[in-house]
């Protein structure tokens, strides 16, 4: 079924594709919203054509539409011109008599319109994290040119569009519900570059380089996982708007995900295997290894450190009186707020957080309520380790003694607890001289960046993968494998020009 036709289907008639926005959101009931929203879009369109991605603007990507926010059926997949993507706003379902479920609020309806008390920091935090969805794609932007395969270029382009729609989300917040000063938001969300030097992104983590491709399934496995931790805190927010738009932003931010995970993966795979094929045992003897044009395992280890520590430090400050007064105010909650079993007010409540006192590593129980940042970067923590205890069992499978860990918490952070301290992946404190002698132990240096950029080759024939990547277990939408997910054979960067 096309997405035309699932489009008109019974299933989807909450989404109204006939709009030039479409949207489950009645926006045609709303027209001042609606021309705001229509007067932004050319320059969303302008944006995506100058910071989006380079040289396939024109090539029919296969890639899938949300038409409904149902689980069991809310996308359809369908070629398309990226120009020509759908994009539009679409929020989970409305939970009828909700309930602030946090906080000095607790238990009052949740909020329908903006609480003027909050006003201030609430658009601030909608401007932040939109902030984040236009900036990966600005990263990302010349990726494609070097695809290790149809199947990889269809899945980066399938994470930038849906980037743009969670951009879409955040200003249909803004524009709505904060007049003139949303209004200046969502345009400045299209005037910021990521790593410009005079107007870069608000994160550190987003003005980073994504340089090759093991760059971009880092990124997705351990970077958009602080989005989905992000956003699952928010879609707790008493601010019900936001909770809806975040809740269905988290159906999407899955297959973000999903690409980390398989991509370091696969690219683990292709290593051992070709270890097992040319006899090499010692996953260490990194000369031999990389003759084969797979990625060794250490240099896997070193650039997944960087990607968690600079990670770590968007959660900010372990310690924060801002992450108190947001919970405590009902606009941002925990990790699974509902799920935990505690008052959900912390007034009196203690969380344990790492810090360094008088040269060690030590653990200080202080009020949870100042530590809802340390709580939420243990959680992420967590959640990282399902991904990297599968990426082990394949290297165990193979036979090869190498096992990926979590650094510390505090290894190579600028932010926080662990601020101006040097400490190794194993939690031991050492001279800011030592780290730097140390460093190529732990982080890629200049020689493994261009190794790394000598595999970066293209390849586009369907069905077909670089040296350094294995196939994928199954297709998208149960496509066969050697099905053409990007069609670019009259792209001017399929033919090298």
């Amino acid at each position: 079924m096309s997405a035309s036709e699932a489009i008109r289907s019974k299933n989807y008639v909450e989404v109204n594709y006939d709009d030039k926005i479409p949207n489950n959101v009645d926006l045609g009931s709303d027209r001042q919203l609606q021309r705001a929203l229509e007067s932004w879009r050319p320059d969303y369109l302008e944006w995506w054509k100058e910071a989006g991605p380079d040289g396939f603007q024109d090539a029919d990507v296969y890639l899938r539409t949300a038409v409904g926010v149902d689980p069991s059926g809310w996308a359809v997949f369908d070629h398309v011109k990226m120009p020509e993507y759908r994009w539009g706003i679409l929020l989970a379902p409305q939970e009828e008599g909700r309930r602030i479920p946090f906080g000095r609020h607790k238990g009052e309806p949740a909020w329908q319109e903006v609480p003027g008390e909050y006003r201030s920091v609430l658009r601030r935090l909608i401007v932040v994290q939109g902030d984040t969805e236009p900036a990966s794609v600005e990263q990302q932007r010349y990726l494609g040119q070097t695809a290790p395969s149809l199947y990889d270029m269809r899945n980066l382009f399938q994470v930038n569009v849906e980037e743009g729609r969670h951009l879409w989300a955040m200003v249909y917040l803004l524009v709505k519900y904060f007049g003139r000063d949303g209004r200046e938001e969502a345009k400045g969300l299209l005037e910021r570059r990521s790593a410009d030097k005079n107007n870069p992104r608000i994160l550190g983590a987003f003005n980073e380089r994504t340089p090759d491709w093991l760059s971009f399934f880092m990124f997705t496995y351990f970077t958009d996982r602080d989005g989905k931790m992000q956003l699952a805190a928010l879609a707790q927010s008493g601010f019900d708007p936001l909770s809806r738009s975040c809740r269905f932003m988290l159906t999407e931010e899955a297959h973000h995900l999903f690409v980390g995970e398989t991509g370091v993966g696969r690219t683990i795979e292709a290593t051992v295997k070709a270890m097992n094929a040319a006899g090499i045992t010692d996953p260490y003897d990194a000369e031999a290894i990389r003759a084969l044009g797979v990625i060794d395992l250490p240099t896997l280890q070193r650039k997944a450190n960087f990607h968690m520590s600079v990670t770590r430090d968007l959660f900010g400050s372990e310690v924060s009186s801002n992450g108190a007064e947001l919970y405590s105010s009902g606009l941002k909650g925990r990790y699974e707020e509902t799920r935990i079993d505690d008052d959900h007010v912390l007034a009196d409540a203690t969380y344990p957080v790492m810090t360094v006192r008088d040269g060690e590593i030590v653990t200080d129980e202080l009020p949870a309520l100042s530590a809802i940042n340390s709580r939420l970067l243990d959680d992420y923590i967590k959640d990282c380790q399902g991904g990297i205890d599968r990426w082990n069992k394949v290297v165990a499978n193979a036979g090869i003694d190498f096992r990926f860990v979590q650094p510390h918490k505090g290894f190579n952070r600028k932010i926080g607890e662990f601020a101006g301290h040097s400490i190794t992946p194993e939690g031991d404190l050492i001279s800011a001289e030592e780290f730097e002698a140390r460093r190529d132990e732990w982080l890629c240096n200049e020689a493994d960046h261009e190794f790394i950029n000598s595999l970066m080759k293209p390849c586009y024939e369907p069905g077909k993968y670089a040296s350094w990547i294995a196939p994928p277990r199954a297709g998208i939408n149960s496509k066969p494998g050697d099905f053409e997910y990007v069609k670019i054979y009259d792209n001017d960067a399929a033919a090298g020009e």
